[in-house]
């Protein structure tokens, strides 16, 4: 029987280096805010499930038909990455998409972010989708030394053809291509499907096993 340690850990920082984001990526570690956790047990649904951290290794990288597909649709959408902030836009914005949610709905924006998303803990960018005037997605990511790290996106919950969840996620990979970075991490999935299986549907895949090493991927 293949042997299981239960980790539920976390820790509170308030800065945390470039090197330092990588080193806690590396080990499974996430963040909202200047809160910082890892666990590899998660409740979904009604069962209690295997978590498991991903990230896309850059060098293995290629985009898909559909992913492109998507790219193409959105091509008249400006991209903007700037420092990560919340504006006025940024709270309606988020207040319109959660309400796509019908279990475990965010009360806040601050339940990711910090006050001072842009330094603390870490450095972090935001990659703002705009057709002209209007904000139609954000994301915001960590920025290591080697890497970057999704932290949260939201999107016009009546532009769903668009796939502007997926089309914020495609815009940081091409951010991370063009700076040089080795990884992207992406956040955790559950064992079985879910809600999360889109953060599967990346070439390049690698799974965390919880023993220290990231294994190549394949559903």
């Amino acid at each position: 029987m293949e042997e299981f340690a239960f980790i539920n850990e976390q820790f509170f920082a308030a800065k945390i280096e470039p090197e330092g984001t990588d080193q806690l990526l590396a080990r499974g570690w996430r963040h909202f805010g200047e809160h910082f956790f890892r666990y590899n047990l998660g409740y979904y649904g009604s069962e209690i499930r295997r978590v498991f951290p991903l990230r896309v290794d850059l060098s293995e990288l290629s985009f898909s038909k559909s992913q492109r597909r998507i790219l193409n649709r959105n091509e008249g959408l400006e991209t903007q990455f700037r420092p990560a902030r919340i504006s006025d836009e940024t709270h309606e914005l988020f207040h319109r998409h959660k309400r796509r949610f019908n279990q475990g709905v965010p009360e806040s924006i601050y339940d990711f972010l910090s006050a001072d998303p842009s330094t603390i803990p870490c450095e972090a960018l935001e990659c703002a989708i705009y057709d002209g005037n209007r904000l139609m997605a954000v994301s915001f990511f960590d920025v290591g030394f080697e890497s970057i790290s999704s932290i949260y996106g939201m999107f016009e919950p009546d532009e769903t053809s668009r796939s502007l969840g997926i089309l914020t996620m495609l815009r940081e990979l091409q951010f991370a291509l063009a700076a040089g970075k080795k990884y992207y991490y992406h956040g955790y999935i559950y064992d079985g499907n879910s809600f999360y299986d889109y953060k599967k549907r990346f070439r390049g895949l690698e799974i965390y096993d919880w023993n220290g090493n990231w294994r190549k991927y394949s559903t």
